[in-house]
């Protein structure tokens, strides 16, 4: 954080019966929330939830249609560079400069943000150095791949030492060692008392890192909490296996009565079975999944691989959006 700048309240975000509209169309729904300090939250929910346009008024780009939101305890609306002050803010594919060397960019927002030129170099060598970029530095952004130039955004990001971080598919480009090193790199500023916010359509990922998630969905937050309080909660009896198996096998699968509604993945049945994988949907919970697996044992089926699809998270959003 900036010197001589500190939070106030005891909530990183407050959001109030915030509605966004745009025209006749109503992109987020009187969204109520509060968000402590030192959480990884993550924002989930399909391609038009909301999740853009909420982070878009948190860090103070657009204005909501009503409600009131305070960021660090600073209202975005009265107060909207004083919030600024308090986060950051990283957006989806966010563009870096084609003319300016990697470092070139980083310092220049270090001194925007007041830090002589021995301090800005010194924060962002730490910053670079976080993201695993060093080697990069002498680079011109335009000649970094796309995980590395959001690699770079994060390095941006984090330069002021802000108490809220808001990030929108941070991972996005990012191969898998970056995004492990991401989730780490987040788990450990929330250690630190930082919060960060962010959204991802790779649920998986977000399941690894976040301690809160909240759910929205056609602009409503329909469920927010501990993660695993929301994934209990959503518990139902009904679920979804990815079953493979040997040979051509697969045909026998849907003969067998405990499986409902059969889906064969991909929505073509051809390339799967010559893969010898099926998605199933299993009635009766825990139990079920259990008792189709004997099912299969005992039909003489020989089962390569079977476990639910997707995270607990995962399931959950396949469940509101079926």
């Amino acid at each position: 954080m900036l010197k001589g700048e500190q939070t106030d309240g005891e909530w990183a975000i407050e959001a109030e019966n915030m509605r966004v509209d745009y025209g006749n169309t109503v992109a987020v729904k009187g969204l109520t929330l509060k968000i402590p300090y030192g959480e990884v939250y993550g924002l989930v929910g399909a391609n038009g939830a909301g999740k853009t346009s909420t982070f878009s008024v948190w860090a103070t780009l657009i204005k909501p249609t009503y409600g009131n939101v305070k960021v660090g305890g600073v209202d975005v609306l009265e107060n909207p560079d004083k919030a600024r002050k308090m986060m950051a803010y990283m957006p989806d594919l966010a563009p870096v400069p084609s003319d300016l060397k990697v470092w070139e960019f980083l310092d220049l927002f270090a001194r925007s943000y007041g830090y002589s030129a021995s301090e800005g170099k010194e924060r962002w060598t730490d910053c670079l150095r976080m993201v695993s970029l060093w080697e990069k530095r002498n680079d011109f952004c335009k000649d970094l791949s796309r995980g590395m130039k959001q690699r770079v955004n994060l390095a941006k990001a984090i330069l002021h030492h802000p108490k809220v971080i808001i990030l929108d598919e941070p991972a996005s480009g990012m191969d898998p060692q970056s995004r492990v090193q991401l989730r780490l790199i987040l788990k450990e500023m929330a250690a630190q008392g930082t919060t960060v916010v962010v959204s991802s359509h790779i649920l998986n990922e977000l399941s690894d890192m976040c301690s809160s998630v909240g759910i929205l969905h056609h602009g409503e937050l329909i469920d927010e909490g501990e993660l695993q309080e929301v994934v209990d909660r959503g518990a139902g009896d009904v679920s979804e296996v990815l079953i493979l198996v040997a040979g051509d096998q697969v045909g026998k699968i849907a003969e067998l009565k405990q499986c409902i509604d059969v889906k064969f993945a991909g929505q073509n049945l051809q390339p799967m079975m010559a893969k010898g994988g099926v998605v199933v949907r299993v009635s009766g919970g825990m139990d079920g999944q259990a008792d189709l697996l004997k099912q299969l044992v005992s039909e003489g089926i020989e089962v390569r691989s079977y476990a639910p699809l997707g995270s607990g998270i995962e399931q959950r959003l396949m469940e509101i959006n079926r």
